[in-house]
């Protein structure tokens, strides 16, 4: 039987919502996008189906809702580091590596979502275009946006010697984070601490000697 047209989506009980919300990762980082289904996730979350139709027009528009908030909600937290870790340099080695292997370890604070991340990656041709598209714009360039105006303003200091921040964002992401994404796979296989330290370690000072001032030059004696 074809799912029941929507009511009027965006009605209903935020309690209820919730809970489908979290019945929906779980169902879609387990099964992926093309397998999950709407009666999967009505079982999971406690709820009729109809009343999924209540908050969501379809499965497309719930998946997402899901990833842009699980994006959104991960993106938050980055933000909360920024503010504790860069808004005041005292030693920029230290408070970079301080940031970003906090940044790394957040992984496994956010399960049920980089379960969703992993389905995307593996469903990335079967995903609705416009969806696909609304995930990006919530979740990785979200992420060096944020990030940026602490380099400009770490740069404006004379510490550091960049002429565009958001470039300099996502080679910093890349050099500490993305390889920690990768070898877990998305927090699927958690790395060990010390390995997340060596390659943050490492990749802050390779982003601190692409982005060194230049040294001062000597004035000559008469």
């Amino acid at each position: 039987m074809p799912d029941p047209p929507a009511p009027r989506p965006g009605g209903g009980r935020p309690d209820k919502r919730q809970a489908i919300c979290r019945a929906a990762r779980l169902v879609f980082g387990r099964e992926g996008y093309t397998r999950a289904s709407v009666d999967a996730i009505a079982a999971e979350s406690g709820v009729a189906k109809r009343t999924i139709y209540n908050h969501f027009a379809d499965k497309e528009d719930l998946f997402r809702s899901v990833a842009v908030e699980g994006a959104d909600a991960v993106t938050e937290a980055v933000h909360v580091l920024l503010e504790r870790h860069l808004r005041k340099i005292v030693d920029l080695e230290e408070d970079l590596t301080a940031f970003c292997l906090e940044r790394a370890l957040a992984v496994t604070e956010f399960p049920e979502h980089f379960a969703l991340v992993r389905a995307i990656h593996a469903e990335v041709h079967r995903l609705p275009p416009h969806v696909l598209e609304k995930w990006r714009e919530h979740g990785p360039p979200s992420a060096h946006r944020r990030l940026a105006p602490y380099l400009r303003r770490i740069a404006d200091r004379g510490l550091l010697d960049l002429d565009d921040a958001e470039k300099a964002a996502a080679r910093l992401n890349s050099l500490t984070q993305n390889d920690v994404l990768l070898r877990s796979f998305h927090g699927a296989l958690p790395l060990p601490p010390a390995t997340v330290e060596e390659i943050v370690t490492d990749g802050v000072r390779a982003f601190l000697r692409l982005y060194a001032p230049a040294p001062t030059p000597r004035r000559s004696r008469p």
